[in-house]
């Protein structure tokens, strides 16, 4: 049954992970070939952004060592297709590809940042600056990552000032797009709504931004659901459930696609995506894998069939 929420945004655009922050915690590699046919299935189901792969050196994420084999095989398809990059020589592989958006992931925690980038926050920024630039005077759209917004796995809480810091760095930088990652998925409501206040107040558009939940402790719908409250209409999510992070071991999945359209659908809210397509997308790439999918709704809905 569909019972809207006058509260709540009248569409939300979807930003599909999974085959890249989905198939980079991997254990083994995912055939090119398997890669593409995915990229192209969530496509077809109407998913209007579907974030391709990385240029991160195959030394770091040898799962999306073949980007230069893969982009060219999904290129053409009609969506926006951004790709991950790490720094100026991940920005001219892309460009050298036809990439037509990027990300930059930064981190709102030392110990993070040395983790992931053998860097400190600053450091990082720093690095960032220049490829952020280069890609706006290419034309090129930018999405800056943020992650351990809400909790860190060395740290503890993040202080949201901590934050807030952060992502207005990222946002006079230049990016376009400002995803705040619960990269441990710690974060409640109440602490997303605070937040999401505290950016506002910090100058930081609601327009801007974008939520990146994980489902440890199966608060992502939730943390989504406070973050539509507030104005939020681009929630990232990764079919099937798919995906971690290979840097934080006790980060589990991301928020399934299925589960977040289920509710989105329910609520009458245009999302353009075709459920039963993507949970048959997912239930492929889940054989592709050799295991079930996590995704409660990809389970209900198979089994149902």
């Amino acid at each position: 049954m569909v019972v809207p929420d006058p509260a709540l945004p009248t569409r939300v655009r979807i930003h599909e992970v999974g085959a890249r922050d989905g198939l980079q915690n991997e254990k083994s590699a995912v055939p090119t070939d398997v890669k593409a046919e995915f990229i192209r299935r969530l496509a077809a189901a109407g998913l209007d952004t579907v974030e391709a792969t990385s240029f991160v050196h195959p030394k770091w994420v040898p799962q999306l060592a073949d980007a230069e084999e893969l982009f060219p095989l999904v290129r053409d398809l009609p969506v926006r297709l951004p790709v991950l990059v790490p720094n100026e020589r991940g920005l001219d592989r892309a460009l050298a590809l036809g990439a037509r958006e990027i990300a930059v992931f930064a981190s709102a925690t030392e110990s993070f940042a040395k983790a992931n980038l053998n860097r400190t926050v600053d450091e990082a920024l720093a690095l960032f600056a220049p490829t952020v630039t280069r890609a706006i005077e290419a034309g090129l759209k930018v999405r800056g990552y943020l992650s351990m917004c809400f909790g860190d796995p060395w740290e503890g809480a993040v202080p949201v000032e901590q934050v807030v810091r952060v992502t207005k760095a990222l946002a006079e930088m230049g990016c376009d797009e400002l995803s705040l990652g619960d990269t441990i998925g710690v974060a409640t409501p109440g602490h997303v709504q605070a937040l999401l206040t505290a950016l506002n107040e910090a100058g930081v558009p609601t327009s801007r931004i974008a939520v990146h939940f994980h489902d440890t402790y199966g608060q992502a719908l939730s943390n989504t659901l406070a973050a539509l409250r507030h104005g939020v209409t681009t929630v990232d999510a990764s079919a099937g459930g798919l995906g971690g992070c290979p840097y934080a071991k006790s980060a589990t999945g991301n928020l399934a696609t299925e589960d977040l359209v289920w509710m989105l659908d329910g609520l009458g809210i245009e999302t353009g995506v075709d459920l039963a397509a993507l949970t048959a997308t997912s239930g492929w790439m889940a054989e592709q894998l050799g295991r079930p999918s996590p995704s409660r709704t990809v389970r209900a809905l198979s089994h149902k069939e």
